[in-house]
């Protein structure tokens, strides 16, 4: 496994991250098996400990829901840079995108792709030199038809964080597409109710393209 005992892996983004968690986003005596929510961290963490039970590795998992990169932003040096990670995967954007839908008047919490790829880019300026390793996990909609507003918006945002993960030496996760090889197979809805907060199908396939990058 890329990580090593005693280095610590934070994974930061909205409420597909957080799915659930509770406020101290590990697994502790004081809150066994809910400090990682019941999304694709808490199975990441069962992968690696079913294959490697000595990894040794503490995960904190520092998602929120309803976050964009401007609440990242908001709180990167707490939630981040105060935690010294060695590892650090980021997955943001849903929220950026859908709110130009779901709220469509509300234009000041819209947050358009100039500003998305801006605020990310600084964001991973500050950190990188100090990781050993940094995943991004690109936004997704569970949309198959790419031509529907919203899917051709997500998309875009997904190209600007494989932009990133390749200027900032970066792991890409092309969350998008793992979850479109599932839709070949399972309606969209039977995965996600509202496009968006995927079952625990989809969280796994998630888990399982992490895994694949730290194994």
């Amino acid at each position: 496994m890329k990580l090593t005992a005693g280095q610590t892996f934070v994974l930061i983004g909205d409420s597909i991250t957080e799915a659930g968690r509770d406020m101290t986003g590990e697994d502790t005596p004081w809150s066994p098996g809910t400090g990682f929510g019941s999304g694709y961290v808490n199975f990441l963490n069962a992968l690696m400990l079913s294959d490697s039970p000595d990894a040794g590795v503490r995960m904190i998992n520092q998602g929120l829901g309803g976050h964009t990169t401007r609440d990242l932003k908001a709180r990167w040096q707490s939630d981040v840079l105060d935690l010294d990670p060695d590892w650090l995967s980021v997955a943001i954007g849903v929220n950026d995108v859908w709110r130009q839908f779901d709220v469509p008047l509300r234009k000041e919490t819209h947050v358009y792709a100039e500003e998305y790829e801006r605020t990310y880019d600084e964001l991973l300026e500050k950190t990188r030199g100090q990781l050993a390793g940094l995943i991004l996990i690109s936004p997704f909609v569970m949309e198959p038809h790419r031509e529907n507003p919203m899917r051709a918006t997500m998309d875009h945002y997904g190209r600007i964080v494989e932009t990133l993960a390749r200027k900032h030496n970066a792991y890409f996760v092309d969350a998008q597409a793992e979850l479109d090889k599932l839709m070949q197979h399972i309606p969209a809805t039977a995965l996600a109710w509202d496009r968006i907060h995927i079952n625990s199908v989809g969280h796994m396939a998630l888990a399982r393209a992490v895994y694949k990058i730290i194994a």
